[in-house]
Protein backbone atom coordinates (compact mmCIF):
# COMPACT_ATOMS: atom_id res chain seq x y z
CA UNK A 1 0.00 0.00 0.00
CA UNK A 2 0.90 3.42 -0.84
CA UNK A 3 1.54 5.83 1.81
CA UNK A 4 -0.60 9.06 1.36
CA UNK A 5 2.96 10.96 0.99
CA UNK A 6 3.13 8.63 -2.28
CA UNK A 7 -0.02 9.20 -3.79
CA UNK A 8 0.63 13.19 -3.33
CA UNK A 9 4.22 12.93 -4.86
CA UNK A 10 2.65 11.30 -7.84
CA UNK A 11 -0.22 13.60 -7.98
CA UNK A 12 1.92 16.10 -8.06
CA UNK A 13 4.19 14.54 -10.96
CA UNK A 14 1.00 14.31 -13.16
CA UNK A 15 0.10 18.05 -12.96
CA UNK A 16 3.55 18.95 -13.52
CA UNK A 17 3.60 16.76 -16.52
CA UNK A 18 0.18 17.96 -17.86
CA UNK A 19 1.34 21.07 -17.73
CA UNK A 20 4.93 20.84 -19.01
CA UNK A 21 2.62 19.15 -21.77
CA UNK A 22 0.52 21.83 -22.32
CA UNK A 23 3.55 24.55 -22.61
CA UNK A 24 5.38 22.30 -24.66
CA UNK A 25 2.34 22.28 -27.35
CA UNK A 26 1.80 25.88 -26.87
CA UNK A 27 5.13 26.69 -28.32
CA UNK A 28 5.28 24.17 -30.78
CA UNK A 29 1.87 25.74 -32.09
CA UNK A 30 3.56 29.08 -31.68
CA UNK A 31 6.13 28.05 -34.10
CA UNK A 32 4.39 26.45 -36.59
CA UNK A 33 1.70 29.75 -36.78
CA UNK A 34 5.04 32.30 -36.81
CA UNK A 35 7.08 29.96 -38.65
CA UNK A 36 4.29 29.85 -41.30
CA UNK A 37 3.15 33.56 -41.35
CA UNK A 38 7.18 34.34 -41.70
CA UNK A 39 7.81 31.78 -44.38
CA UNK A 40 4.33 32.87 -46.38
CA UNK A 41 5.55 36.55 -46.31
CA UNK A 42 9.45 35.64 -47.24
CA UNK A 43 7.87 33.11 -50.20
CA UNK A 44 5.25 35.92 -52.07
CA UNK A 45 8.59 38.46 -51.87
CA UNK A 46 10.73 36.06 -53.47
CA UNK A 47 7.89 34.88 -56.01
CA UNK A 48 7.17 39.28 -56.52
CA UNK A 49 10.63 39.95 -57.17
CA UNK A 50 11.17 37.03 -59.45
CA UNK A 51 8.37 37.72 -61.90
CA UNK A 52 9.14 41.50 -61.71
CA UNK A 53 5.91 42.34 -60.02
CA UNK A 54 8.13 44.18 -57.70
CA UNK A 55 11.63 45.85 -58.87
CA UNK A 56 14.52 43.92 -56.90
CA UNK A 57 16.75 46.92 -57.21
CA UNK A 58 14.65 48.80 -54.88
CA UNK A 59 13.57 45.95 -52.19
CA UNK A 60 15.80 42.77 -53.14
CA UNK A 61 14.95 39.25 -52.75
CA UNK A 62 15.31 36.76 -49.71
CA UNK A 63 17.06 34.59 -51.94
CA UNK A 64 19.75 37.31 -52.83
CA UNK A 65 19.99 38.57 -49.71
CA UNK A 66 21.05 34.80 -48.45
CA UNK A 67 23.53 35.18 -51.31
CA UNK A 68 25.25 38.53 -50.45
CA UNK A 69 25.10 37.59 -46.27
CA UNK A 70 26.89 34.19 -47.20
CA UNK A 71 29.46 36.23 -49.60
CA UNK A 72 29.93 39.02 -46.55
CA UNK A 73 30.92 36.58 -44.12
CA UNK A 74 32.83 34.63 -46.62
CA UNK A 75 34.94 37.58 -47.17
CA UNK A 76 35.32 38.97 -43.59
CA UNK A 77 34.10 41.98 -43.78
CA UNK A 78 30.75 41.56 -41.73
CA UNK A 79 32.52 40.53 -38.94
CA UNK A 80 34.60 43.70 -39.26
CA UNK A 81 31.22 45.77 -39.56
CA UNK A 82 29.73 44.01 -36.52
CA UNK A 83 32.84 44.32 -34.17
CA UNK A 84 33.30 47.80 -34.67
CA UNK A 85 29.33 47.92 -33.82
CA UNK A 86 29.21 45.52 -30.97
CA UNK A 87 32.22 47.45 -28.94
CA UNK A 88 30.21 50.60 -29.01
CA UNK A 89 27.27 49.13 -28.60
CA UNK A 90 29.17 46.91 -25.66
CA UNK A 91 30.72 49.93 -24.17
CA UNK A 92 27.73 52.72 -24.13
CA UNK A 93 24.97 50.31 -22.67
CA UNK A 94 27.60 49.34 -19.81
CA UNK A 95 27.76 53.00 -19.18
CA UNK A 96 24.13 53.12 -19.37
CA UNK A 97 23.71 50.75 -16.77
CA UNK A 98 26.66 51.79 -14.12
CA UNK A 99 24.81 55.42 -14.33
CA UNK A 100 21.32 55.46 -14.82
CA UNK A 101 21.17 52.63 -12.09
CA UNK A 102 22.23 54.25 -9.18
CA UNK A 103 20.60 57.34 -10.85
CA UNK A 104 17.00 56.47 -10.77
CA UNK A 105 17.66 54.66 -7.25
CA UNK A 106 18.91 57.45 -5.90
CA UNK A 107 15.73 59.67 -7.32
CA UNK A 108 13.24 57.08 -6.30
CA UNK A 109 14.37 56.51 -2.79
CA UNK A 110 15.20 60.44 -1.96
CA UNK A 111 11.92 62.60 -2.35
CA UNK A 112 14.35 65.61 -3.13
CA UNK A 113 16.43 63.82 -5.47
CA UNK A 114 13.07 63.22 -7.63
CA UNK A 115 12.55 66.61 -7.55
CA UNK A 116 15.62 68.26 -8.23
CA UNK A 117 16.38 66.18 -11.40
CA UNK A 118 13.11 65.26 -12.81
CA UNK A 119 12.60 67.73 -14.60
CA UNK A 120 15.89 67.23 -16.46
CA UNK A 121 15.42 64.01 -17.32
CA UNK A 122 12.25 64.10 -19.12
CA UNK A 123 13.81 67.01 -21.01
CA UNK A 124 16.61 64.95 -22.22
CA UNK A 125 13.92 61.72 -22.04
CA UNK A 126 11.94 63.85 -24.78
CA UNK A 127 14.69 65.42 -26.56
CA UNK A 128 16.15 63.51 -29.74
CA UNK A 129 19.26 61.60 -29.38
CA UNK A 130 20.13 62.02 -33.16
CA UNK A 131 19.53 65.80 -33.34
CA UNK A 132 22.51 66.34 -31.00
CA UNK A 133 24.82 64.35 -32.75
CA UNK A 134 26.23 67.29 -34.22
CA UNK A 135 26.96 68.45 -31.29
CA UNK A 136 28.72 65.09 -29.96
CA UNK A 137 31.05 64.79 -33.07
CA UNK A 138 32.13 68.99 -32.37
CA UNK A 139 32.79 67.95 -28.63
CA UNK A 140 34.41 64.48 -29.18
CA UNK A 141 35.30 63.87 -33.05
CA UNK A 142 33.98 61.57 -35.72
CA UNK A 143 35.74 58.51 -33.18
CA UNK A 144 34.81 57.16 -30.85
CA UNK A 145 34.04 59.34 -28.12
CA UNK A 146 30.66 61.39 -30.24
CA UNK A 147 29.43 57.34 -30.93
CA UNK A 148 29.32 56.62 -26.94
CA UNK A 149 27.49 59.60 -26.08
CA UNK A 150 24.72 58.85 -28.35
CA UNK A 151 24.03 55.34 -27.31
CA UNK A 152 25.11 56.18 -23.76
CA UNK A 153 22.37 58.77 -23.95
CA UNK A 154 19.40 56.58 -25.81
CA UNK A 155 19.96 53.46 -23.46
CA UNK A 156 20.50 55.11 -19.94
CA UNK A 157 17.29 57.20 -19.59
CA UNK A 158 14.71 53.96 -19.73
CA UNK A 159 16.47 53.12 -16.88
CA UNK A 160 16.42 55.96 -14.76
CA UNK A 161 13.02 56.14 -14.82
CA UNK A 162 12.38 52.45 -14.55
CA UNK A 163 13.86 52.47 -11.43
CA UNK A 164 12.66 55.65 -10.18
CA UNK A 165 8.98 53.78 -10.41
CA UNK A 166 10.46 50.92 -8.99
CA UNK A 167 11.82 52.48 -5.63
CA UNK A 168 9.17 55.10 -5.16
CA UNK A 169 6.08 52.81 -5.90
CA UNK A 170 6.73 50.39 -3.21
CA UNK A 171 4.46 47.93 -1.24
CA UNK A 172 3.19 49.95 1.20
CA UNK A 173 1.50 47.23 3.59
CA UNK A 174 5.54 45.13 3.38
CA UNK A 175 7.05 48.45 4.54
CA UNK A 176 4.76 49.19 7.26
CA UNK A 177 5.36 45.63 8.44
CA UNK A 178 9.06 46.01 8.09
CA UNK A 179 9.10 48.91 10.31
CA UNK A 180 6.51 47.25 12.74
CA UNK A 181 8.95 44.73 13.37
CA UNK A 182 11.79 47.63 13.59
CA UNK A 183 13.60 47.46 10.55
CA UNK A 184 16.12 50.51 9.46
CA UNK A 185 15.85 52.77 6.18
CA UNK A 186 18.76 50.31 4.69
CA UNK A 187 17.41 47.18 5.62
CA UNK A 188 13.89 47.83 3.99
CA UNK A 189 16.01 49.24 0.94
CA UNK A 190 18.08 46.07 0.85
CA UNK A 191 14.85 43.52 1.58
CA UNK A 192 11.95 45.12 -0.08
CA UNK A 193 13.28 47.85 -2.37
CA UNK A 194 15.84 46.41 -4.68
CA UNK A 195 14.14 42.65 -5.03
CA UNK A 196 10.87 44.54 -5.72
CA UNK A 197 12.62 46.66 -8.64
CA UNK A 198 13.79 43.97 -10.12
CA UNK A 199 11.02 43.21 -12.53
CA UNK A 200 11.08 47.04 -13.40
CA UNK A 201 15.07 46.89 -13.97
CA UNK A 202 14.68 43.87 -16.16
CA UNK A 203 11.94 45.92 -18.63
CA UNK A 204 14.33 48.78 -18.13
CA UNK A 205 17.16 46.60 -19.61
CA UNK A 206 15.38 45.70 -22.47
CA UNK A 207 13.91 49.25 -23.36
CA UNK A 208 17.48 50.26 -22.90
CA UNK A 209 18.68 47.13 -25.08
CA UNK A 210 16.59 48.56 -28.37
CA UNK A 211 17.11 51.82 -27.73
CA UNK A 212 21.68 51.41 -27.32
CA UNK A 213 20.84 49.30 -31.45
CA UNK A 214 19.19 52.30 -32.50
CA UNK A 215 21.75 54.68 -31.22
CA UNK A 216 24.32 52.67 -32.43
CA UNK A 217 23.14 52.48 -36.02
CA UNK A 218 21.98 56.48 -36.03
CA UNK A 219 26.21 57.09 -34.78
CA UNK A 220 27.48 55.28 -37.52
CA UNK A 221 25.12 56.54 -40.50
CA UNK A 222 25.72 60.36 -39.37
CA UNK A 223 29.60 59.64 -39.06
CA UNK A 224 31.93 57.03 -39.11
CA UNK A 225 33.77 54.67 -41.60
CA UNK A 226 32.88 51.07 -40.15
CA UNK A 227 29.88 49.88 -38.27
CA UNK A 228 26.85 48.36 -39.59
CA UNK A 229 24.83 51.34 -39.60
CA UNK A 230 28.10 53.11 -41.68
CA UNK A 231 27.16 49.36 -44.33
CA UNK A 232 23.88 50.60 -44.08
CA UNK A 233 24.46 53.89 -45.16
CA UNK A 234 26.74 53.49 -47.57
CA UNK A 235 24.55 50.18 -49.42
CA UNK A 236 22.03 52.71 -49.56
CA UNK A 237 23.04 55.11 -51.05
CA UNK A 238 24.67 53.04 -53.60
CA UNK A 239 21.79 51.06 -54.00
CA UNK A 240 22.71 47.99 -52.36
CA UNK A 241 19.69 46.90 -51.08
CA UNK A 242 21.25 43.43 -50.59
CA UNK A 243 23.38 44.38 -48.04
CA UNK A 244 20.82 47.01 -46.49
CA UNK A 245 18.51 44.28 -45.63
CA UNK A 246 21.34 41.88 -44.44
CA UNK A 247 22.75 44.76 -41.98
CA UNK A 248 19.21 45.13 -40.84
CA UNK A 249 18.39 41.51 -39.84
CA UNK A 250 21.74 41.37 -38.45
CA UNK A 251 20.68 44.31 -35.86
CA UNK A 252 17.53 42.45 -35.19
CA UNK A 253 18.66 39.16 -34.41
CA UNK A 254 21.01 40.98 -32.04
CA UNK A 255 17.64 42.54 -30.44
CA UNK A 256 15.83 39.44 -30.59
CA UNK A 257 18.50 37.29 -28.84
CA UNK A 258 19.03 39.84 -26.23
CA UNK A 259 15.63 40.48 -25.10
CA UNK A 260 14.79 36.86 -25.47
CA UNK A 261 17.96 36.43 -22.81
CA UNK A 262 16.89 39.20 -20.25
CA UNK A 263 13.09 37.71 -20.87
CA UNK A 264 14.14 34.47 -19.55
CA UNK A 265 16.60 35.72 -16.81
CA UNK A 266 13.35 37.83 -15.76
CA UNK A 267 11.63 34.35 -15.15
CA UNK A 268 14.30 33.31 -13.59
CA UNK A 269 14.04 35.65 -10.87
CA UNK A 270 9.94 35.35 -10.88
CA UNK A 271 10.58 31.83 -9.98
CA UNK A 272 13.22 32.29 -7.25
CA UNK A 273 11.04 35.17 -5.75
CA UNK A 274 7.93 32.65 -5.36
CA UNK A 275 10.06 30.05 -3.77
CA UNK A 276 11.08 33.00 -1.11
CA UNK A 277 7.82 33.57 -0.51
Amino acid sequence: MKSETGILKEGRGMVRGVHLSRKRRKSVESFLWGGGVIFLVLAVWEICSNTGVINPMFSSSPSRIARTGLALIRDGSLWVHIKASGTIFILGYLMAIAAGIPLGVLMGWFKKAGLAFGPLVAACYTTPRIALMPLFIIWFGLGMGSKLALVFLSAVFPLIINMQTAVSNLDKDLVKVAAAYGATQRQVFFTIALPESIPYLMMGLRLATGRALLGIVGAEVFGGSEGLGYLIQYAGATFQTDKVFVCVLVIAAAGIFMDRGLYRLNKRFDGWRSRED
